[in-house]
């Protein structure tokens, strides 16, 4: 909650308890707390449990913000708290920073937030540039200054003995230990015409008003000076409408700030937008590094630099692909839940690509012809690829299907796993042959360390029933 830069506490309390009174007014709200200051404030709605209502936050998300926005004397910028937590505090983050005054920003900024609300993307968008605070500046004349007998350091002490509020010392009373603390009255400072009143004592012992040698100025300045990383810095920031995802956000506003901003501005992140445009790469590279540890793994396994390739590229590419299919089809997004779900997809799709290959290398190895090996290897691994995928998808089927509080972060990993592991085992069963047969490498008997399988003739279906052991 954002309150006027002029605003009382008095009243900013009272607007604080009209947005009490809005949020209670939900009947699904159980109670809300708020923390209430001069500047504005914060506050939390807590919830009824998830069996007691019907509607979950994200449905009521709009309407909050609906009910909130039109109590006058604040701005009031609701969010979703994030299932894990994260830095910032809204949705989306970006900052501007640049060696120029913030004044000269100010024109960039607002090209910045009229392209934000114009996409339609977002409930609200705002910055925490606002040249609005109120500020009297007191001119003083030097010469006049000097006609009285002053000088600039016994009237600065003065005045900011009179304005400043300075911590003097302490006195006792009854007990108690009190603050000193000279500055004039409340009614004093609520305007600037009583500043010129004040008197002040020269030197030959006059009093004279601060009006003879003064005069006060009204500007306005920003509410607050920013800095980012040494430089002058401005924070745009908003909150989504339900159904657009934060990387559609960002983007809206990265490219208005691209389009509007000149080479003095620099584009940069804070909160949990940084660390989207940090770590959103981690993905990738996590990616690569399992797809690598686990071809060093069966290259080991199989003593072969060409096998293991035959397992990455004909499963794991086409799990993957299958499993983000959803994510275009809007029914998941990509999240932290959806990308430990792609993780650990790869290498429970490469187990099936393992039991083919390894099943193919130990024919070849006792004598039997490459394609002849695949065609048994395809056929007898068929039910354990089968029973293998069917428990994984089973298994996590329930995630999909699951609703309650915390259900958006199991049914993403669930998604993922389920069509990776389908789709996967799918195309695995006629593409691994295929890749085995162009790049697999040539295994001559007798290589074969631990069992010794008998194929059947190419009438009958299958190999033997048990492996005699070597």
């Amino acid at each position: 909650m954002a309150a006027a830069p002029d605003a009382s506490l008095e009243a900013t309390n009272r607007a604080s308890l009209e947005v009490v009174k809005a949020i209670r007014s939900f009947p699904e709200a159980r109670f809300m707390w708020s923390l209430t200051a001069s500047w504005g404030g914060f506050g939390g709605m807590v919830m009824k449990n998830f069996k007691e209502r019907s509607r979950t936050t994200e449905q009521m998300y709009g309407q909050v913000y609906g009910a909130v926005s039109q109590i006058p004397g604040l701005q009031v910028f609701p969010r979703l708290d994030p299932p894990l937590p994260t830095p910032g505090q809204y949705d989306v983050e970006l900052v501007l920073a640049s060696d120029l005054p913030p004044e000269q920003m100010l024109q960039t900024v607002g090209t910045v937030l009229g392209a934000g609300w114009q996409s339609g993307k977002f409930l609200y968008v705002d910055t925490d540039l606002k040249i609005d605070l109120p500020e009297a500046r007191v001119v003083i004349d030097r010469d006049r200054v000097a006609d009285l007998g002053l000088d600039l350091a016994s009237v600065g002490r003065e005045l900011g003995t009179l304005l400043g509020g300075g911590y003097v010392n302490r006195f006792n009373y009854f007990d108690r230990s009190y603050k000193v603390i000279p500055q004039i009255g409340d009614d004093g400072r609520t305007t600037v015409a009583p500043l010129l009143d004040l008197k002040i004592k020269t030197p030959s012992g006059r009093l004279v008003p601060v009006s003879t040698f003064t005069h006060i100025e009204s500007t306005t300045a920003p509410r607050t000076l920013n800095r980012f990383q040494q430089r002058n810095a401005v924070r745009i920031f908003g909150g989504v409408k339900p159904g657009v995802t934060k990387e559609e956000g960002l983007r809206v506003l990265e490219n208005a700030a691209r389009a509007a901003a000149g080479p003095a501005i620099g584009i940069d992140y804070a909160g949990e937008s940084r660390q989207m445009r940090l770590e959103g790469a981690a993905l990738s590279m996590t990616l690569v590094f399992a797809v690598i540890l686990i071809y060093l793994v069966l290259a080991a396994q199989f003593k072969s630099f060409r096998d293991p390739l035959v397992v990455l590229i004909g499963s794991v590419p086409l799990a993957i692909s299958g499993a983000l299919v959803f994510s275009f089809l809007d029914l998941t997004t990509i999240n932290i839940y959806s990308q430990v779900g792609l993780i650990t997809l790869v290498g429970l799709i490469a187990k099936n690509g393992i039991l083919i290959v390894q099943f193919a290398n130990q024919l070849q190895a006792q004598g039997v012809a490459k394609l002849v090996a695949l065609r048994e290897a395809a056929l007898t691994r068929l039910r354990p690829v089968l029973m293998t995928s069917a428990a994984t998808v089973f298994g996590h089927l329930p995630l999909v299907f699951a609703t309650g509080p915390g259900s958006a972060a199991r049914n993403s990993i669930g998604t993922v796993l389920v069509a990776g592991m389908t789709v996967g085992t799918i195309f695995t069963l006629f593409v691994v042959p295929v890749f085995y047969s162009l790049i697999a490498a040539e295994h001559a008997p007798g290589t074969a360390e631990h069992e010794v399988f008998t194929v059947r003739p190419a009438g009958e279906p299958g190999l033997a029933g048990e492996a005699a052991h070597a």
